[in-house]
């Protein structure tokens, strides 16, 4: 027998439903704004009242954007870092977060206790500056790699995770005459997959997103220059273009320039990657976050 739904009931799905709407209009809005504005033609951008749609359709944001030349090599770089730096940092966080969560490992308390220190303190900028020139990581590219290898904050998301797996998996693995590395990379990981997607995303993201690095240890090499860093020079360059040019009615391309308009065509291509990847990770990231975090 189908019970009739109460008006508590109709009540709640409706607000339910209501919520959930505005919570992604409020989420998607600024992203449509910024396409609307980058699609536009720059000039006309400077009047306002662009919201949903471009008002004057043209593609100049992202051709300006793409005339860089080493726009596309900076691409390939950043594409090699975040795969080997993703890849590195998983296997490598994986392997510490296993140790600290054995229960017969003699020194668990005190290495917890040093990880959740670096989350709260740490040497600063200087300090960091000179220990990558004296172990010579300067211009070299895995001084994008190593520096950012372990995260303190995704050791102790993942090591939470492989605390709430039974026990007698591990034990029957050892049984069965696996030691801790078969036991971890054949047992615990294929069974972890959801704590294994979500640290990917945020180790993925970061290198992804990362070009302080490259401004300070590789900018003189600019077979390392990756496509973050480019993409700042392109807005540093549309900024002081269209500072020179202001007030001068020339019809080329410098005098039509609007800082605005360049970096939502930036924000837009940076983003565009991530969101692609995104829907693939999200069903394990959302349970792994969960399922870490009843732990702590």
């Amino acid at each position: 027998m189908i019970r009739q739904r109460s008006f508590g009931d109709l009540a709640f799905a409706f607000l339910n439903t209501f919520g959930l709407a505005l919570l992604g209009f409020i989420t998607l809005f600024p992203f449509i704004h910024l396409l609307a504005i980058s699609l536009n033609e720059p000039l006309d951008m400077i009047k306002g009242g662009i919201t949903w749609l471009p008002r004057k359709l043209s593609w100049f944001n992202y051709s300006y954007v793409f005339d860089n030349k080493n726009l596309f090599m900076a691409a390939f770089v950043s594409i090699a870092r975040t795969v080997v730096g993703t890849f590195l940092g998983v296997v490598c966080t994986a392997m510490i977060a296993y140790a600290l969560s054995r229960r017969e490992f003699i020194f668990r308390k005190p290495f917890n206790f040093y990880f959740v220190l670096t989350l709260y303190v740490n040497g600063g900028l200087i300090p960091g500056y000179l220990l990558i020139k004296n172990i010579g990581l300067m211009n070299n590219f895995w001084v994008y790699i190593l520096p950012i290898l372990v995260s303190a904050y995704n050791v102790m998301i993942m090591r939470s995770y492989f605390e709430q797996l039974p026990e007698g998996v591990v034990e029957s693995a050892k049984i069965d005459g696996a030691n801790d590395f078969q036991t971890l990379f054949r047992i615990i990981i294929p069974i972890s997959m959801p704590v294994i997607a979500t640290v990917t995303l945020f180790i993925g993201v970061q290198h992804w997103n990362s070009w302080f690095d490259n401004y300070l240890y590789t900018s003189r090499s600019q077979s390392l220059s990756l496509m973050q860093y480019e993409l700042m020079k392109v807005l540093l360059q549309s900024v002081n273009q269209s500072a020179v040019t202001a007030g001068s009615s020339a019809a080329n391309d410098v005098a039509r320039l609007s800082p605005q308009s360049i970096r939502a065509a930036l924000t837009i291509v940076v983003t565009l990657p991530i969101l692609i990847v995104y829907p693939f990770l999200q069903k394990y990231f959302v349970k792994g976050i969960t399922m870490s975090a009843m732990k702590e």
